[in-house]
C-alpha cells in the first residue's frame, strides 16, 4: 500500500484550518533532500508555519510538500520530504499528530532489522507479515 502520511497530513492541515487554528509542521532537518533556511534549525530539526497568511503555493503532494515563503524578508522555496515531516499540529491548542515510521519504510538512520555475528536476528519484530493478537 502507499503511505498514509500525504493523506494525513492534508487532512489535518484542512481540519486545523477549518478550526481556525494555525497549522505548524515540525521537520527533520536533516533528512536528505530537505530544502529550508538554515539559519532557522534547532537540534535538527525545524518548525514551519504553514497557514496560508504565511506560506504561498502550498503543495502537499504524495511524496513532498513545498511551498514558497520570505524568511527574514528574504524569497525562498521549500521543499520537504514527506519522510522529513515529523508532526502536524495546532499552535493555538497543540491537538494534531506526531509521526512514526511507515511499516516497510526505511529506518531514518538507515538500519532495518539487524543480526548478530551468527547471523541471527537480533530485533524483537517478527519478519513477514503483520499478525493480529486477541487482548482480553
Amino acid at each position: 500500500m502507499t503511505s498514509s502520511r500525504p493523506y494525513l497530513l492534508r487532512s489535518l492541515n484542512e481540519w486545523i484550518l477549518d478550526n481556525d487554528c494555525t497549522p505548524y509542521i515540525v521537520v527533520d532537518a536533516g533528512v536528505q533532500g530537505v530544502q529550508v533556511p538554515t539559519e532557522h534549525v534547532a537540534n535538527g530539526q525545524i518548525v514551519l508555519n504553514v497557514s496560508p497568511g504565511a506560506v504561498r503555493s502550498l503543495v502537499i503532494g504524495n511524496g513532498a510538500l513545498e511551498f514558497s515563503a520570505r524568511f527574514g524578508g528574504v524569497p525562498m522555496q521549500v521543499f520537504i520530504p514527506l519522510q522529513a515531516v515529523m508532526a502536524i499540529y495546532a499552535k493555538e491548542n497543540g491537538e494534531g499528530m506526531v509521526f512514526g515510521s511507515e511499516p516497510g519504510s526505511p529506518d531514518p538512520e538507515g538500519g532495518g532489522d539487524s543480526e548478530n555475528s551468527a547471523g541471527q536476528r537480533t530485533d524483537e519484530r517478527p519478519s513477514g507479515r503483520p499478525t493480529l493478537k486477541v487482548v482480553k
